[in-house]
């Protein structure tokens, strides 16, 4: 009875109730309103033509185009009501004006702070990569930085909670999830006990994503703890299309000289504490020097946006002393997307990355539901000879998800990617490693949600250690998953065809 009571109070439950109530309530008065059946056609055809002719006319990726329209065309009456109401970013035209007045003082400050850097090398690839993140990732380029990089989340967890010790001045953390066990409660502990000696600890956390593991404003709790907090996009049971605009970034930024991020959130699953799709395969980085600033403005930024706060961001400017700033190999650049804009900057970073390599592309990610350009970049790099491989879950943690990811397979194959699946279990990190030169770690998925709709972040980096590193990662969790054959490929027929119909229809929901 207890466990009834638990389940039908649970916030997630009646949130979902409550839509359901909504739209069984919309669409029972469309059917009414199909007695007058002249009129309501009518009505019907013109809104639904005014949708396709705003979606075609949209600068959105014309495979999520072709993803709405789909759904408009052979669902009639209920592919436009599901646009009109999940379909559309949800930020207003004052959102992205204020968003861009912050980002304008962010980066008039990055130019005031941070000494210009050039890649000096000749090498034009990489110039051309970071001029592009510079412009329109709000990142800038760094050396006078060293990295770690972590194959496994329980090995970040021990660094981070290392480095959260040593903090000075200030703590700033943004999570997707976050979710109380061994992994969030030392964090929280360390972040209380910090506060207390006054320092500013500061946390941001995804509403839809802590949706089933935290309680209801749990951010008061952390106030009442000492710890500033808010909520990015607090979701409420209205039908909207807040559902499509998540903050997924994962970063942590110490005293502003050490920096995190990658693929691990705050719940025991990504330290292997619970074992939820077999082994958990993740990653994180952790930046020390000059290129953690970058990441401390990227903070500043979603927070002054959310929490209103007024900063004067250069006292957050770290000092160091003589001799302090490490002495680096290579180039650190960190970049974000965001739907604020047009410019899809995880996706663009990934297309850099492959059209111009010269002898291979590894990539890790969990999903594969990618959209036909890139689809082609891969497909015409392999077949230019260029070495590209991808390792994605062999246990999932959403069956569908994977039924698209598998719908990719055999035409990827027969262009010679060679497609790996994880066969220890579920592995969430996002990397590219290019050449032995190029990587990047962060949060982007190659799904439609990550490329499109989501707030993400990553770091690129141009001769690093942390270059190597990623690629040694690549090869030991190659030879713990399995090579996928042509012949296996389209033996999974039934997973294909599903696949490919929800990629159809679904996509933009997935």
């Amino acid at each position: 009875m207890k466990n009834l009571i638990k389940l039908v109070s649970n916030r997630a439950i009646i949130i979902g109730l409550l839509i359901l109530l909504q739209l069984g309530l919309l669409f029972a008065i469309i059917f009414r309103f199909q007695e007058y059946f002249v009129y309501f056609y009518t009505t019907y055809i013109i809104v639904s033509a005014a949708v396709i002719i705003k979606i075609v006319n949209s600068r959105t990726n014309p495979a999520y185009k072709i993803a709405w329209i789909i759904p408009i065309m052979l669902i009639p009456i209920f592919g436009t009501v599901i646009y009109l109401v999940f379909g559309r970013i949800r930020f207003t035209k004052e959102d992205k004006r204020k968003m861009s007045r912050i980002q304008e003082k962010e980066m008039e400050l990055m130019q005031e702070t941070v000494k210009a850097v050039q890649i000096e090398d000749g090498n034009h690839d990489a110039v051309i990569q970071s001029n592009y993140l510079t412009q329109y990732g709000e990142g800038a380029l760094f050396k006078n930085t060293t990295s770690q990089y972590y194959p496994l989340g329980e090995d970040a967890f021990k660094a981070m909670l290392e480095e959260l010790e040593k903090a000075e001045k200030y703590i700033f953390m943004e999570y997707f999830i976050v979710e109380e066990g061994k992994m969030w409660d030392a964090i929280l502990e360390v972040l209380v006990r910090k506060a207390k000696e006054g320092l500013d600890v500061r946390f941001i956390y995804d509403d839809f994503g802590c949706l089933y593991t935290l309680p209801h404003h749990y951010y008061r709790k952390l106030e009442n703890l000492g710890i500033k907090s808010c909520v990015f996009n607090p979701f409420v049971p209205v039908l909207s299309s807040i559902f499509n605009n998540r903050n997924h970034r994962k970063i942590t930024v110490i005293d502003g000289k050490v920096a995190f991020t990658g693929g691990i959130n705050l719940a025991d699953e990504y330290i292997n504490e619970v074992d939820r799709f077999g082994h958990w395969k993740d990653n994180s980085i952790m930046i020390k020097g000059e290129a953690a600033w970058g990441f401390t403005l990227l903070f500043l930024s979603l927070w002054e946006f959310i929490y209103n706060d007024d900063d004067e961001l250069s006292d957050f400017y770290p000092e160091y002393k003589e001799g302090e700033l490490p002495e680096s190999e290579g180039y650190y650049q960190p970049y974000v997307d965001s739907p604020f804009d047009n410019e899809t900057v995880g996706m663009n970073a990934y297309l850099n990355l492959i059209n111009r390599a010269k002898d291979y592309v590894y990539i890790t990610t969990p999903y594969l539901i990618i959209d036909n350009l890139l689809m082609e970049a891969l497909c015409v790099s392999a077949k230019s000879g260029v070495d590209i491989r991808i390792i994605v879950p062999h246990q999932p943690d959403k069956w569908y998800v994977h039924a698209v990811t598998r719908s990719n397979y055999a035409q990827l194959i027969e262009a010679g990617v060679k497609i790996y699946e994880y066969t220890p279990g579920f592995i969430h990190s996002k990397t590219f490693v290019v050449d032995g030169i190029y990587a990047t770690v962060g949060t982007v998925n190659l799904d439609y949600r990550s490329l499109f709709l989501h707030f993400e972040c990553g770091i690129w980096m141009y001769k690093t250690p942390s270059v190597l590193e990623v690629y040694e990662d690549h090869m030991q969790t190659e030879r713990a998953s399995q090579l996928i054959t042509l012949e296996e490929a389209n033996d999974i027929k039934w997973t294909t065809r599903l696949g490919r119909a929800m990629l159809a229809v679904f996509s933009p929901l997935l």
